[in-house]
């Protein structure tokens, strides 16, 4: 009887071996196959429409900053007043010398009208007829001169008070009250337009040659040139614009082309300098398999996926992949759309076939969260 109970035990213990681990738990996703768009990646910068190193026309010392710096100004604001009492004293002697010639010419018309009646009557020379003739043109572009230097005068001293020649935003004052400005020399202050802003960014050749062959046959889903843009502390490419220049011509040193966008900046979030990342529409739509780029793993110079198999085991795939697209990864070949790949718990799979406890997740969601198991009872 001891001998039967013995055989019994050791025949259960061999049917079910202790210490074999559960399946591991993992996420799979089933293959995402829609159309997409190619969006290709840039670096560049932001940069002013306008920019403007403000000088003054006339030299002065500084009498007034009219203006708070950094504040934005619109077109004719004033900015910096140079000491006027010269250039008022220039426009006066200019008006009283333009009284002086209007004098003058007038009394060469009157002698003119005059000796043009005594001529005929043969009371003068012709000789001073022509002589007093000369005298009431001389006047006349005596006056003419004269009107000339009171508009110089008048510019000169409008030009004392220096306003914004654009809207925008001004900088710093670089000149202070009491301080000599030279004209056409003296840097007083910058000013930087504000909306709408440019990015400058370049593209490589293969690039800029894959674009003239889609816009050539007529693929490109947008011929206005669509670009989504992201500062550095911005996730994803929330601003929108389109491209509105291409240099023309390739720079041989570094085999790039540079490419300006447009945006608009209501919100002044753009400011000239800044860096930005740039996307440009790179292709029209087309079908594409996506997949999250967790799943895909390197085994030296290949790239593969483990797929769902038909008895819940993790089968290898090798696959090609390409760029990415709204945060999935394209996949040109090594899938099928009816494939279900492991996305997380992926590093629990040691080798192909090894058998899987799946659960199914949309492609691209986040990992499930951690489930706490109570004991049954347990209060």
């Amino acid at each position: 009887m001891v001998i039967a109970l013995v055989a019994v035990g050791c025949g259960s213990q061999a049917a079910t071996p202790e210490g074999m681990p559960p399946p591991p738990e993992v996420s799979v996703a089933q293959v995402l196959n829609k159309q997409v768009r190619q969006w290709d990646e840039f670096t560049g910068r932001v940069s002013a429409i306008e920019t403007v190193e403000l000088r003054p026309r006339v030299s002065g010392y500084v009498e007034r900053v009219a203006y708070q710096e950094g504040q934005e100004v619109k077109k004719g604001d004033l900015l910096f007043v140079i000491d006027q009492r010269r250039y008022r004293a220039e426009l006066a002697r200019a008006q009283a010398e333009l009284e002086r010639a209007r004098a003058e010419a007038r009394l060469a018309q009157t002698q003119d009208k005059r000796a043009q009646t005594l001529v005929e009557a043969k009371a003068i020379s012709r000789e001073e007829f022509e002589t007093r003739r000369a005298a009431s043109t001389q006047g006349d572009a005596a006056v003419r001169a004269a009107e000339a230097a009171v508009a110089s005068a008048q510019l000169d001293l409008t030009f004392t008070e220096v306003r914004s020649p654009i809207s925008g935003r001004a900088g710093r004052a670089l000149v202070t009250v009491g301080n000599l400005a030279s004209a056409d020399q003296t840097l007083l202050t910058t000013l930087v337009s504000q909306d709408p802003m440019y990015v400058y960014f370049e593209s490589d050749e293969q690039t800029y040659l894959r674009y003239k062959e889609l816009a050539r046959k007529g693929e490109r889903a947008d011929s206005k040139n669509p670009v989504r843009v992201g500062l550095a502390s911005e996730t994803g490419y929330p601003h929108e614009g389109t491209v509105d220049f291409t240099d023309n011509q390739v720079d041989p040193s570094t085999g790039t082309i540079r490419a300006r966008a447009v945006l608009p900046n209501p919100d002044r979030l753009f400011t000239p300098g800044l860096f930005a990342r740039v996307q440009l529409e790179g292709s029209g739509d087309f079908q594409a398999l996506l997949v999250d780029d967790k799943a895909v793993l390197t085994d030296q110079d290949r790239k593969y996926v483990y797929v769902l198999g038909p008895k819940n085991e993790a089968l290898r795939k090798d696959i090609v992949p390409g760029r990415m697209i709204d945060g999935l990864r394209v996949v040109t070949s090594g899938l099928s759309p009816q494939d279900k790949v492991i996305v997380h718990g992926v590093q629990k799979v040691f080798m192909p076939g090894m058998p899987v406890s799946p659960k199914t997740i949309a492609m691209g969601a986040p990992a499930p969260g951690p489930q706490v198991a109570q004991a049954a009872g347990s209060k």
